[in-house]
């Protein structure tokens, strides 16, 4: 079984008290880090005062890059199935 831990975590200047696996840890802590830093570079870049806006902001970009990479996977798995299958041919040619 799973040891859990007990860790909070500060995004946006509010704390959040997670019960978690042990082996989730490290992933959470880099993810709110990353977090504070692009809420960092939204409020820079484009003076957003609300946090709200700011996190909808930040969702939006990390579910893009999600999507994107989504995207760019399979793009290359059409183009590993391309070869493959240009090869199968090329094998079955001199059979």
């Amino acid at each position: 079984m799973s040891e859990k831990l007990k860790i909070k975590l500060s995004i946006a200047n509010r704390v959040y008290p997670l019960t978690i696996d042990a082996s989730q840890e490290e992933g959470l802590r880099k993810a709110a880090k990353n977090i504070e830093v692009m809420i960092k570079q939204f409020e820079q870049s484009y003076s957003v005062r609300d946090k709200q806006d700011v996190l909808a902001m930040c969702a939006l970009q990390f579910a893009s890059q999600v999507e994107q990479k989504s995207i760019d996977k399979a793009t290359v798995s059409e183009h590993v199935e391309e070869k493959l299958n240009a090869l199968n041919d090329l094998l079955q040619s001199q059979i």
